[in-house]
């Protein structure tokens, strides 16, 4: 059973950093695309960033270049660094993997999600 549980979410000042983290488990880790999304309360789900089974990664234009993605393949492992966060980076931020994603960025292309981790910006 696949599954993916992320971590690290939790209440920050605006201007501050985030680390998340998602712990892969029931699949060949090493073989799967990893994306990041996120939803705030009334919105759809936005495409954050990703990195391929090749250890490429790929952003979106969501953050506008205040993120940082990596995997570590022998932990079954993928991170997410935020940086520099504003108010509208509050959402519920979700790791998915998908086998031959393409384009990274559509969600429907991804098979396994996790629950996701709030992540809140005050001022």
């Amino acid at each position: 059973q696949v599954q993916l549980k992320e971590s690290g979410g939790g209440l920050v000042q605006t201007g501050g950093s985030l680390s998340l983290s998602c712990a892969a488990s029931g699949l060949t880790f090493s073989s799967y695309d990893m994306g990041w999304f996120r939803q705030a309360p009334g919105k759809e789900r936005e495409f954050v960033g990703a990195i391929s089974s090749s250890d490429s990664p790929y952003y979106g234009t969501a953050l506008q270049g205040r993120l940082t993605i990596a995997r570590d393949n022998a932990k079954n492992m993928v991170f997410l660094h935020l940086y520099r966060l504003k108010l509208e980076d509050t959402a519920v931020y979700y790791c998915a993997a998908g086998s031959y994603v393409s384009p990274l960025q559509s969600p429907q292309r991804y098979d396994y999600w996790g629950q996701g981790t709030q992540v809140t910006v005050s001022s």
